[in-house]
């Protein structure tokens, strides 16, 4: 047999080999990614009440005037209304969100809820689509829901100035 004859079935082996190895990596993308496939995204988008902070889906991220200390006070119904932003991995921020503000704290469920500026975030299940904020100061399981703004304070909706414009002279 020539040496021309054994290199080819050389090659064809490494060429599986390769082949297989690709197709492996195709199907399990590396852990880096994976991790990021699963961290909740905090980012902001301006709305009625101004720059605030969302989600990845651009929905309002709500904190709970009733936590305390970093800790979720809402579970069960109250957390059926107001979902709990959750991650299984480092979240992460996009826009003008904080990086230094973003956070995490582990619920009495055991999953880990982001938090931002020590408070933890909620959706709100009457927001159906992006930019609505119509938890914005409902008063519901014993305390009052707040939009945030970047900076990590509570957000209140602008009040419009009275009719007649009440200039006081």
């Amino acid at each position: 047999m020539s040496s021309l004859n054994k290199i080819n079935p050389m090659i064809a082996a490494a060429a599986a080999v390769a082949a297989v190895a690709a197709a492996s990596f195709a199907s399990h993308p590396s852990a880096t990614y994976a991790a990021q496939a699963n961290a909740a995204v905090v980012s902001t988008a301006k709305t009625s009440l101004g720059t605030i902070i969302v989600n990845s889906n651009g929905r309002t991220l709500y904190l709970f005037k009733k936590d305390r200390n970093g800790k979720s006070a809402c579970s069960g119904q109250c957390a059926a209304f107001w979902p709990p932003l959750i991650t299984s991995a480092k979240p992460r921020v996009t826009g003008g969100a904080k990086a230094s503000l973003i956070g995490t704290t582990r619920r009495a469920d055991g999953r880990l809820q982001v938090t931002y500026n020590h408070h933890p975030l909620y959706t709100f299940v009457k927001d159906t689509k992006a930019g609505q904020t119509n938890g914005e100061g409902v008063n519901a399981y014993g305390a009052v829901w707040d939009a945030m703004s970047p900076a990590g304070a509570t957000i209140a909706k602008q009040t419009s100035p009275p009719a007649g414009g009440g200039g006081g002279y």
